[in-house]
């Protein structure tokens, strides 16, 4: 069903339609492994009250790395195990405020560490489209719930791809928002000057309607700016294939370097029909594409291993007692998985003193040069396209090799590096067109 459907749904008969999503997770869920916690009884008691607003009676999967208040948080990772988070993210208390019903926590790749939904304590999610295929990540379980039709809407967050990427694998609709534009307050960060909040959904008007309640600035978040005047469902309600006519899209032929045969031609038949639609597609060169994944992996790692440190089993988290504190810290995060002591590794080296300049600075100049460039093709251009993913989902455990996994990454880093929007839309079968 499309959004507004889920809607009519919804509204018309509430109890019906969560008992039909009931079922469906009691049903597949242990295959899917989509949640990490279930909000099923909880989320009963909600539909039963009455509720208003934008998102009444919208039942809505969120990323457990998304605070809130009084259910566990975990990141996907054995060290936030048994974490009740004390507050309501921005994000959450807007949803709650607009007649939002929480269904559950999903799963994810630990802290964000991963592309495929592998990476979590708390086991891999599967993709309801395959089984035995990856669902991405690092917002897995999100994406998904509204494949297995679990949720309504879903709230992932996006460091590098990690709503887009999930959301080409399932063949849903995922939006990564302009930098600033959603709160961030209530994320548990990975790397504070890449992070976004984003809504995930069945189609655009999904995206939009979160959007309208997720966005705006925040005194609890600096970085926040206001909302744009004209709503996000209003712009989609309004939107006219006529409205693109003349309008100009680029993609760069270094995308399609890295891209698989298979996704190329779909990518291709989309390009086709928006030329038939009268818009001026426009092929150029985007070297700096090359540097995209080296600096992304010196960016990230830096900004992680700096929120890291707060998980040394002293405050908070998972502690083993042993005879003296930095010993305490050294066995309580033994829990961390592979990942994500390979990032903070990763993280520490380049941030030390010896070799701070040498690739951190370089990274942070590189970074500003490909903002550069990418901002003076949008004064050229209208829309810069391309798939999500270059590849298809791989069987669960198939992709070992870490530099191999980071190199998926390569057309979606791209827009957190620069801070700009980034949508992923179904053209296939676990096919995205990225915008």
């Amino acid at each position: 069903m499309f959004t507004k459907e889920i809607i009519e749904d919804a509204r018309s008969d509430p109890i019906n339609h969560f008992e039909k999503i009931r079922k469906n997770i009691e049903r597949n869920e242990n295959e899917v492994n989509s949640f990490i916690t279930l909000l099923l009884d909880e989320a009963e008691k909600e539909i039963k009250q009455t509720k208003e607003g934008k998102l009444a009676y919208l039942l809505i999967a969120i990323k457990d790395n998304i605070l809130v208040e009084g259910i566990k948080t975990t990141a996907g990772s054995k060290m936030l195990k048994n974490y009740i988070a004390p507050f309501d993210a921005t994000v959450i208390k807007n949803i709650k405020k607009e007649g939002g019903i929480i269904i559950g926590k999903t799963n994810m790749d630990e802290f964000a560490c991963g592309s495929d939904g592998t990476t979590s304590a708390f086991g891999p999610t599967r993709n309801p489209l395959d089984l035995e295929k990856v669902p991405g990540g690092s917002s897995s379980g999100s994406a998904a719930v509204l494949a297995a039709e679990f949720a309504d809407l879903a709230l992932g967050s996006d460091t590098g791809g990690s709503i887009r990427n999930p959301s080409a694998f399932c063949s849903i609709f995922g939006f990564k928002p302009t930098y600033g534009i959603v709160s961030r307050y209530g994320l548990i960060d990975m790397a504070m000057s890449l992070d976004q909040i984003g809504p995930m959904a069945k189609d655009t008007y999904g995206l939009a309607l979160l959007m309208d309640v997720i966005s705006g600035k925040d005194i609890y978040d600096p970085t926040t700016i206001r909302k744009p005047t004209k709503s996000f469902t209003e712009i989609i309600e309004n939107f006219k294939d006529n409205n693109l006519k003349g309008k100009k899209v680029v993609y760069a032929r270094e995308f399609l370097d890295y891209t698989e045969d298979k996704i190329k031609r779909k990518f291709f038949n989309v390009i086709d029909y928006l030329n038939s639609l009268g818009l001026e597609i426009i092929e150029t060169s985007l070297p700096e594409i090359e540097y995209a994944v080296p600096t992304y992996y010196l960016v990230v790692p830096s900004e992680f291993a700096s929120a890291m440190q707060r998980y040394d089993g002293l405050k908070y988290g998972y502690r083993k007692e042993v005879r003296d504190i930095w010993n305490t810290i050294m066995e309580s995060r033994k829990v961390l998985g592979r990942e994500v002591k390979r990032r903070i590794f990763l993280g520490t080296f380049i941030t030390s003193r010896e070799e701070f300049g040498k690739w951190y600075k370089k990274a942070v100049l590189v970074r500003l040069k490909i903002r550069k460039r990418l901002l003076e093709l949008f004064k050229k251009y209208d829309y810069l396209v391309s798939p999500t993913m270059p590849v298809l989902p791989w069987r669960i455990g198939e992709i070992q090799d870490p530099l191999t996994m980071y190199q998926m990454d390569v057309l979606t880093v791209l827009a957190n590096l620069v801070g700009i929007p980034s949508g992923s839309v179904p053209i296939a079968k676990s096919v995205g067109f990225q915008v």
